[in-house]
């Protein structure tokens, strides 16, 4: 690789500690943004930032980039997110509802504005991957919001796609899911109730065949993508298309 920057988002933890791990390992720097930290290395920074909440983000944000011109390649991952309350709909807290599209939807979205404003005229590659999910595509009890905050995710990704083109300012904008991985979002599912998730029995199973990916594994396979991107022109893609 030439000399790359990852920012990726929820870089403590789960699949973006994974793809943290691996872009480490490749020799890139990475800003990781969350509100916790638990990688210790001479090429990552930490970036405290709570992103669901936006009157903090925002006022990081018109700096948070000055310092990435320095790079050859750029690589913006939105990886935090957060499935939220699992259950029906008349049964959610209230308050739970902005605050995962808080974390899901409107944090990517600013820091993508952001991305893109700043790095407009920067001349090495830029690329964008937004964490994807089938279940933007797919109605699952229980997860009213998480569905809603995926699906208006990728069509976010498709609408950037399609005015970077137009602008011609080099941006890559992809959505790309995970499939099903071994992460702390997959016991929160195990542990749901029945009655607000009725799939439940289905994810225990994949659990006990092991049939979970790895973080290691899935960030595997975002490297294949972001080192073949031309063989892949579509803007919605998941890691199994592999």
């Amino acid at each position: 690789m030439n000399k790359s920057l990852f920012i990726i988002t929820g870089a403590s933890k789960g699949i973006g500690k994974g793809i943290t791990n691996k872009a480490l390992e490749s020799g890139a720097t990475v800003w990781g943004i969350s509100r916790s930290h638990s990688i210790s290395d001479e090429n990552y920074k930490a970036i405290s930032i709570d992103l669901s909440n936006l009157d903090e983000l925002k006022n990081e944000l018109p700096n948070l980039f000055n310092d990435a011109k320095g790079y050859d390649k750029l690589v913006l991952i939105n990886n935090a997110g957060t499935l939220g309350d699992i259950k029906h709909l008349g049964s959610i807290d209230n308050d739970s509802i902005p605050q995962l599209f808080n974390l899901n939807v409107s944090a990517p979205l600013l820091l993508m504005n952001q991305f893109m404003h700043d790095l407009k005229d920067h001349e090495g590659e830029k690329i964008i991957i937004n964490i994807s999910s089938g279940a933007g595509k797919n109605a699952v009890d229980g997860w009213s919001g998480y569905c809603a905050s995926k699906a208006a995710l990728d069509m976010a990704s498709k609408v950037a796609a399609k005015e970077a083109e137009l602008d011609g300012n080099g941006f890559i904008i992809k959505a790309i899911a995970p499939g099903v991985v071994d992460t702390e979002m997959q016991t929160q599912i195990r542990n749901a109730d029945e009655k607000s998730f009725s799939g439940i029995d289905r994810f225990k199973n994949l659990k006990a065949d092991n049939a979970l990916s790895s973080e290691e594994e899935v960030a595997e396979k975002y490297f294949y993508f972001l080192e073949n991107l031309d063989q892949y022109p579509d803007v919605i893609l998941d890691v199994r298309d592999v």
